[in-house]
């Protein structure tokens, strides 16, 4: 019977079992009793191990307790906000209200290797900075808590300062957990960028080698913000912020940017070549190399010696490039140019230097937003969308591909992919995730509405699709967001709590007769149900009506569920549900209402006709 009837998990996968679930596979001798044999590990690995005692990394007070935040699985689901949506029922993108950690944590069902590309703009822990409560143990209840405190002058209600004794540690440990989490969300080919200024960039890179391996650093962008000078004359006036890139394997490729009429000034055809335009290029070695020191004789006998380190190219190269007529002599015949042709030049390379005139500074961003909001502006540190566009051409992320920012803030990256798949026609997908830290009493956004950065996040989105939709010439392209809200899990029997005192436990289980929350709604229990089961958070769903039963409709009819735990189905109703052929069949176990030969029955009927069964 067991095997007939699965149960969904009431959490996010545990990554320290799955860890061991891999280790079992490639050293199964390491694993005892189904947990990992530390001492046997470093046995097997003696002649790779490192002296315990003496390690190079980056460390921190609390860094095993923040790795323990990563792992530790989340009761948490989403809860869908059909009113802050747009085109709920055909977008593809989502916008998600949240701590960034757990909902990593609700992400890597679905969206495991599956994200091209991260953008997050973090903190950069300055003194004056947000810094996520890092109540970890419990995370989810933090958060919730943390909600409903917000105080009275919509101040913000932690900061990280230099006094807190473990300035840099507490960033770190705000950070080491989602970055873990980001890792395992990226495709093979997947990268993520992270924003950063001084205060942190050291910390940074070797928190991201820790993480992503060193040897998949990608490189290091200076982007230049802004141009006025500032400060006064004894300090460094600061134009930068730094970008960090990681890739998550090697199958990631940069690409290159495009070419425009500044980047093709030096090409030219004085000599009314055919194959057009050209620019010289060398023909010496960077390097010695005495095998290529060869004198060079020219078509008229004569000859022109080598360069002091050696030709490029070996004598059968350059001979096929002189007939081509790549190579040419000048009319003297004592020297040769390399003609490189503009036609054959694809792109142009990835440049470690991001100038403002290409990408953007935040003036631009800030012109950007109030050109949104009507002259007023929500936010203070917008990126601009040039900047994120830029980061997407690099990366290479086309239609269907996923680019993910849990660090959203005014919602730039959900901007830029629209405003990129508005120029080419493209499908490319957001996800956003934003804290709904208060905006502040005082500001212009909270005065009109906008009570967190989440709200602006939201209103952003709607407006830069409206802007874009306003623009479009004929092509369709998804400026929609399903708006999603962190909260705790729809399902009583799955909110036990170590909170629960021993004396209260009886009680406790007593009120856990409902499997379901009464207040949740057929959308928010089916919206965890699906989370949990692995299916992504754009699916397609419906209600439909079998033999008077009111259904959950996921994938035309790929899963059903029925998600009503007052009224109890009989055998002909749940029939007639099996002979739609679903390929999975979800039900609330209290919908059976301790009726264990009905749920037998189902589950015969279901085994008879392949469809898995599924209760909650």
């Amino acid at each position: 019977m067991a095997d007939e009837i699965h149960e969904i998990p009431s959490t996010t996968p545990d990554l320290q079992t799955e860890l061991a679930r891999q280790l079992q596979e490639l050293v199964p001798e390491a694993i005892s009793d189904g947990k990992v044999d530390v001492a046997k590990l470093t046995e097997l690995l003696a002649a790779d191990a490192a002296d315990s005692s003496e390690r190079f990394g980056l460390f921190w007070p609390g860094k095993k307790r923040a790795l323990r935040a990563a792992q530790e699985p989340t009761s948490a689901t989403l809860r869908p906000v059909k009113d802050q949506s747009k085109d709920w029922d055909t977008t593809k993108n989502v916008f998600i209200e949240g701590d960034n950690l757990e909902v990593l944590k609700i992400l890597q069902k679905h969206y495991h290797g599956k994200i091209k590309m991260i953008y997050i703009d973090p903190p950069y822990n300055t003194g004056k900075d947000f810094v996520y409560p890092d109540n970890y143990k419990e995370g989810l209840e933090t958060y919730l808590e943390w909600t409903k405190q917000v105080n009275e002058e919509g101040k913000k209600v932690s900061t990280n300062s230099e006094s807190e004794g473990r300035y840099h540690s507490n960033w770190l440990n705000m950070m080491y957990p989602r970055l873990k989490l980001a890792r395992n969300l990226l495709s093979e080919d997947g990268v993520i960028f992270v924003s950063i200024d001084e205060n942190e960039d050291a910390n940074l890179r070797l928190l991201l080698d820790t993480i992503f391996g060193a040897s998949n650093f990608v490189g290091e962008f200076i982007w230049q913000h802004s141009v006025q000078p500032k400060g006064y004359t004894n300090t460094v006036s600061l134009h930068h912020n730094m970008i960090l890139a990681y890739r998550r394997g090697e199958a990631f490729e940069l690409h290159a940017l495009e070419r425009t009429a500044e980047h093709n000034v030096n090409y030219r055809n004085p000599d009314n070549d055919p194959r057009g335009p050209w620019r010289a290029g060398d023909v010496r070695n960077a390097l010695y190399r005495p095998n290529l020191k060869y004198p060079l004789e020219t078509p008229s006998g004569k000859f022109i010696d080598p360069p002091e380190n050696g030709w490029r190219w070996s004598r059968e190269t350059m001979a096929a490039k002189i007939a081509t007529g790549e190579i040419s002599f000048d009319a003297a015949e004592t020297k040769i140019t390399r003609k490189i042709y503009l036609d054959t030049v694809e792109g142009r390379a990835v440049e470690s230097i991001w100038f403002g005139k290409e990408v953007g500074v935040t003036r631009d961003a800030a012109r950007e937003l109030k050109s949104l909001f009507g002259g007023m502006l929500p936010f203070d540190t917008p990126k601009p969308v040039g900047l994120i566009v830029r980061m997407m051409q690099i990366a290479g992320v086309g239609s269907g591909d996923i680019v993910l920012d849990f660090f959203s803030g005014s919602a730039t990256t959900g901007h830029a992919v629209v405003a990129a798949n508005a120029k080419d026609g493209g499908t490319r997908r957001h996800i956003q995730v934003q804290l709904p830290e208060p905006a502040g009493e005082n500001t212009e956004a909270y005065k009109a509405g906008l009570r967190t950065l989440a709200a602006i996040a939201r209103r952003r989105l709607e407006l830069a699709g409206q802007k874009v939709a306003a623009e479009l010439t004929g092509q369709s392209v998804d400026t929609g967001f399903r708006a999603y809200a962190l909260t705790d899990t729809n399902f009583t029997k799955w909110n036990v709590t170590s909170k629960v005192e021993p004396g209260a436990l009886e009680e406790h289980l007593l009120s856990l007769r409902d499997s379901a929350e009464d207040t949740a709604t057929p959308d928010a229990l089916l919206t965890e149900l699906l989370l949990k089961q692995g299916y992504s958070l754009t699916e397609e769903s419906s209600e439909l009506e079998v033999s008077g039963l009111g259904l959950q409709s996921v994938g035309d009819g790929l899963l059903l569920a029925y998600l009503d735990e007052h009224t109890k189905p009989t055998l002909d109703q749940l029939r007639a549900v099996v002979e739609e052929e679903p390929a999975r069949f979800v039900i609330l176990e209290d919908a059976f209402h301790g009726d264990d030969e009905l749920k037998t029955n189902l589950a015969q009927l279901c085994k008879s006709k392949g469809v898995e069964l599924w209760t909650a």
